[in-house]
């Protein structure tokens, strides 16, 4: 092979692997974008309020309130979901966090009722505002690792809309 074709070769790979190289930042680019638009509450900043925690949360793309916190220190993504008697974990999600599953119960849910275990969340973290021994249930039928936030832990706090924003704040 001639020292010209050795050249071409070389350019034609460098080319290729510039493109692949581009193609690779636009992913990653496009996919950090799209995680902020599902999920615009990634870094909730701490604020205090006459003393309670106060959380302010902006509504995603799809009318959601979702956002980043803890289970039980880990961290995790919640949907809030006021239609939720309690918070729902998916049994995937469960199985990594160590939660233990309790007496099997039957859930009314929007897709009908499912059969879940109850268990008991030591601590659920939203920001600053944290909840102690919180009721929970882990569902074997959610697909996702999204956590519901049901009323067992949104019954514990202070919360109004206003435009895009849900404000919460523990009493």
């Amino acid at each position: 092979m001639s020292p010209e074709d050795e050249q071409r070769r070389m350019a034609k790979y460098m080319i290729i692997g510039m493109w692949v190289l581009l193609v690779a930042l636009l992913i990653m680019t496009f996919s950090h974008i799209l995680k902020r638009q599902n999920n615009p509450n990634q870094e909730l900043l701490a604020q205090q309020g006459t003393g309670n925690a106060v959380v302010r949360l902006k509504r995603n793309r799809y009318g959601h309130y979702v956002a980043s916190g803890r289970i039980n220190g880990e961290p995790v993504t919640f949907m809030l979901d006021t239609g939720a008697t309690d918070v729902a974990v998916p049994a995937r999600l469960a199985d990594q966090l160590g939660l233990q599953r309790g007496r099997k119960r039957l859930y009314q849910t929007a897709k009908g009722p499912v059969t879940a275990y109850t268990t008991v969340l030591n601590q659920v973290r939203l920001g600053s505002i944290k909840v102690r021994d919180v009721r929970a249930s882990i569902n074997p039928d959610m697909n996702n690792d999204e956590v519901l936030l049901g009323m067992s832990f949104l019954k514990q706090l202070d919360f109004s809309q206003r435009g895009d924003t849900l404000t919460l704040r523990q009493y």
